[in-house]
């Protein structure tokens, strides 16, 4: 807690001291960035066929469940190129089954929950120093973190603080939020990226970009959790903590913009190992037994949208990591692939509806697998045997926008075969229902 406390004392000192400063590049913009989110997803599937059920499986029949999250976005204009925002995050509810029971689960909003109970705690915190690196200049619209106005084209970016890692890495203009897009974890996010997040998917650390008008380069140093998808970060850094690079590239394709980036990862963290895991049975197959520091997971992952036409565009993502050494903090995918397009209901004139259809293929390693056909859990799943088979998942979604910039409702459904990657269970049929609201 004294780290919060001094970590905060940090932050708020420049935020004091700009209420006192008069420097008229600062009072001749707006100083102050308010906005608002809340986010409610019902979710139910009908029973399903199942030739056994574990503590960590899909529960065969169950009644429906329901995620709600508020979110309040709080920024102030420090000084020429430095922000700091807060957001207060208010969520509960619960996913399908206590959101286990499939490595791409179905609602990227349980991601942000942590307690079915409603709970408000801090999502992020954090100060942002823009250093201009040309004269020329780009125009950025009013958001949530984000700043109306200009920003210079060539520049360096440094985050400090509490965020989401996801805010700067593996972004995709289709396919990255589950609060207007995809539902499905393993299309908000590259499946097999185990980010660092606790289990709101928040982390404390420094973010550094290098951007350039066709090209950006990107590192981040950041906290785990002290145990697997915990709340509690991991203050022994020198054993604990994880390491992000991305590279991004803006293309044009028959005139149509795209872009790529590729991603590396490695994280550190007291991580128990499958194979030793496996290995020991003598007191039941439990990962825990096996926790040490010095364990490390690492891998990579391909990132590219694509428009391809004014109103249609595509996307495709494929990650990978080395899956030895047990999931701490996102979810259980060791290989992902994943593809989609995103259509803009100008097409068909609608302006702020969207369609999405996306289709995802998830695996884990030889060691992983052996682990859960023993009998091993994971946080996510664990069936107590496995039949092994790819998961693959269909997802369709048509965003209405009942009041123009304010409210959309989502009819979603997904297609889930061979559910935490175990033929004898399923396939599932999960339709739901979004409601959300921003302004």
């Amino acid at each position: 807690m004294k780290h919060i406390l001094g970590f905060f004392t940090i932050l708020l000192l420049p935020l004091l001291l700009s209420f006192a400063q008069s420097d008229s590049s600062v009072s001749s913009e707006c100083i102050w960035n308010l906005h608002f989110q809340q986010t409610i997803v019902t979710q139910y599937h009908p029973d399903f066929s199942a030739s056994y059920t574990g503590a960590n499986s899909l529960k065969p029949s169950e009644p429906a469940q329901t995620s709600l999250t508020s979110t309040f976005f709080f920024g102030r204009r420090l000084w020429n190129g430095a922000d700091v925002y807060f957001n207060a995050e208010l969520a509960g509810g619960s996913g399908l089954s206590g959101a286990t029971g499939i490595a791409g689960f179905s609602n990227g909003e349980t991601f942000r929950i942590g307690d079915p109970s409603l709970r408000i705690a801090l999502a992020r915190g954090y100060l942002k120093q823009v250093i201009a690196l040309s004269d020329d200049r780009v125009e950025i619209t009013d958001g949530p973190n984000q700043f109306a106005g200009v920003l210079p084209a060539s520049r360096i970016s440094i985050a400090v603080g509490k965020f989401s890692i996801a805010d700067y890495f593996d972004k995709n203009k289709f396919t990255n939020d589950p609060r207007s897009q995809f539902l499905n974890w393993a299309l908000m996010n590259s499946g097999a990226w185990d980010y660092p997040a606790d289990t709101r998917g928040y982390t404390w650390g420094i973010v550094l970009e290098y951007i350039q008008p066709k090209w950006a380069f990107r590192v981040s140093s950041t906290l785990v959790p002290t145990e697997a998808n915990k709340s509690e970060m991991d203050l022994n850094i020198h054993a604990a903590r994880s390491e992000t690079a991305e590279l991004e590239y803006a293309y044009q394709l028959a005139d149509r913009k795209g872009i790529f980036r590729v991603l590396g990862s490695y994280t550190q963290a007291h991580m128990g190992n499958y194979q030793q895991a496996a290995a020991d049975t003598s007191d039941g197959i439990d990962i825990v037994k096996t926790r040490a520091y010095g364990r490390t997971k690492y891998g990579v992952a391909l990132n590219v949208e694509q428009q391809l036409s004014d109103f249609i565009g595509a996307f495709a993502r494929a990650s990978w990591n080395d899956g030895k050494n047990e999931t701490w903090m996102f979810t259980e995918i060791d290989r992902a692939f994943a593809f989609g397009v995103l259509a803009d209901g100008a097409l068909w004139q609608k302006n702020e509806d969207r369609f999405g259809a996306a289709f995802v293929l998830n695996g884990i390693s030889e060691d992983h697998r052996k682990y859960l056909q023993a009998g091993g859990y994971g946080f996510i799943i664990g069936d107590g045997h496995l039949n092994y088979s790819i998961e693959m998942i269909g997802e369709f979604f048509y965003s209405w926008s009942l009041i123009q910039g304010v409210v959309w409702l989502t009819p979603d459904y997904q297609f889930v075969v061979h559910p935490a990657y175990n033929r004898d269970r399923g396939p599932v049929h999960i339709f739901g229902v979004r409601v959300h609201t921003e302004f």
